[in-house]
Order: C-alpha cells, then sequence, then structure tokens
C-alpha cells in the first residue's frame, strides 16, 4: 500500500495511492503516522470504506513528514561510499538530524543554496517508523517499522566540513526530498535486498545495494531508540551508497535547471527539479 501527502486546491491532506487516483484518508486519521500505528488491516479496511478517488493530476506532492517528525539520518553506512569518501570504517552508526523544512516532496524544487556551489546528491531508502518504541531489542527493531520511502538527503558539502558536526551541510531550506509515496512494510520483506540509484539529468550517478549497509535496519533501530523515542511517522534515513558527486574526479555538483531522481526498486522513483535559491519568490 502506498501512502501519500499532497495539497489539493490549496488544502492539505494525504491518502493512499490508488490505480484509479488518491483515496483520501485525512477525515479517518490526522496523519500518516497514525494510520501506520493503527496498522495495514485498519488501513485497509478503510481504503474499502473510501469511495472517493482524487486524480493525481490533481494535487502537489508535500514531503510526508509533520513539523513534529523526527528526522533522524545515519551516514556513511555503505561499504563502498565509505571508500570513496576515503573515511573510516564507524564502530557506531553515525547520526545527525534534520528539520522537517528542509525537505519537498514528490516533483517540488529542491534548492541549491546561494552561499554554496558544492551541492551534491545522495540518494538514500529511508524507514518510516509504524509503532513506538524505546530501547527496542534488536530481533524485535523490525516490528516497528510502518513502511519505507525514497530520500534525498542531499548535501551542501563545504558548510558540512566548517566543523565536526554536519548540521550546517544538511539542513538548508528545501534541500532535501522524501517521497513520492510510502510503502508500507509489508510489501518490502527484505529491505537489505533493494536497489538504490540516482540520475541526474538521465545519467546514473549512483548504483548500490541496500546489503552494502554496514549497519541493518533493525540495527539503527535498535541503536537510535536507545537514546530517543521513535514515534509513528518519524523517518530514519539509512545512509547513500556510493557515486555521490563529491567522491568524483571533477566533483559533480546539482546546478539549477538540473533533475534529480532516486529510483529505489520496490518503492518507485522521487523526481525533483533543481532551481538555485535566487529564484525563490521574496515571501518563501
Amino acid at each position: 500500500m502506498k501512502l501519500a501527502s499532497y495539497i489539493r486546491n490549496d488544502v492539505p491532506g494525504w491518502g493512499v495511492v490508488t490505480a484509479a487516483g488518491i483515496a483520501p484518508m485525512l477525515e479517518k486519521w490526522a496523519t500518516i503516522g497514525e494510520a501506520l500505528a493503527a496498522g495495514i488491516d485498519a488501513l485497509s479496511a478503510a481504503l474499502a470504506e473510501q469511495a472517493e478517488r482524487i486524480p493525481a493530476e490533481e494535487v502537489v506532492w508535500t514531503a510526508p513528514v509533520t513539523p513534529s517528525t523526527k528526522i533522524l539520518c545515519v551516514g556513511i553506512n555503505y561499504g563502498l561510499h565509505v571508500a570513496e569518501m576515503k573515511r573510516e570504517v564507524p564502530a557506531n552508526p553515525s547520526v545527525f538530524v534534520r528539520f522537517a523544512d528542509s525537505f519537498v516532496g514528490h516533483n517540488q524544487p529542491i534548492v541549491c543554496p546561494a552561499a554554496s556551489e558544492k551541492f551534491d546528491f545522495e540518494a538514500e531508502l529511508a524507514i518510516v517508523i509504524g509503532r513506538r518504541c524505546r530501547h527496542a531489542p534488536l530481533e524485535q527493531a523490525l516490528d516497528h517499522v510502518g513502511g519505507y520511502t525514497c530520500l534525498g538527503d542531499n548535501s551542501v558539502r563545504d558548510f558540512q566540513k566548517h566543523a565536526a558536526q554536519v548540521t550546517p551541510g544538511k539542513n538548508w531550506d528545501k534541500s532535501g526530498s522524501i517521497g513520492p509515496w510510502i510503502v508500507t512494510a509489508d510489501e518490502i520483506p527484505d529491505p537489505h535486498q533493494l536497489t538504490v540509484k540516482s540520475r541526474l539529468n538521465g545519467v546514473e550517478m549512483q548504483n548500490g545495494q541496500t546489503s552494502d549497509m554496514l549497519f541493518s535496519a533493525a540495527r539503527m533501530i535498535s541503536y537510535l531508540s536507545t537514546f530517543t523515542t521513535l514515534r509513528p511517522g518519524d523517518v530514519i534515513a539509512t545512509g547513500t551508497p556510493d557515486g555521490v558527486g563529491a567522491g568524483r574526479k571533477p566533483p559533480v555538483w546539482m546546478r539549477a535547471g538540473d533533475v534529480l531522481e532516486i529510483d529505489i526498486s520496490g518503492i518507485g522513483v522521487l523526481s525533483n527539479p533543481v532551481i538555485h535559491e535566487t529564484q525563490l519568490p521574496v515571501a518563501a
């Protein structure tokens, strides 16, 4: 099942994406997180009861997060990516956070910052929590997953390296993307058997396998829930495979006019045009 957030006629909503259109679910549950917590059986029943279908062309896709969503990101989590960036293999997950307003939805523009020319692409699988957890045992950690989605954890590389903490390079407004929808966990039995690709202007840049992750999905959930409570709707970005712009010679940076696509098997394609910060409306 595919769950997506959108705006239609200036009104935000969310629903289940079907072949016939989007079945709105806002009146049933206020957020996707609440629906994931209710479970797949409740979602299936609600879908069967909802006759309305909204044509996909009538909506603007938005990021399936809310201002209260925790977005926790695990860096340098692919063996080949560690090698291309000449980093040491970490003993524990390398964690940073992102703000909800640093993301846009499917087909919405991501923004090159005016203060940097080193805007890099990073395709990632994201885990969406479906059940509240704290101190989740490793062997039970995947029981708390509600679904998976595509995520562009795009980095402003020079700001990322201003200090030991990478936060300034990871939280530029509208620099990342997420979507186009969340695929419920029942449709992805093994998150470690997926292909993660990125394409820039149609040219393949990354092509990695989640089996290359140093820390498994269960390990990340267990580790993160040790220090913070994970709630339905929270997002965990699982790291990017090799092939990023910073690892190329010469480096490849995103520019206004580019189109970034993130393609993950079993989920779909997240596509975003790239604009420059100076192209944003003055009031934005």
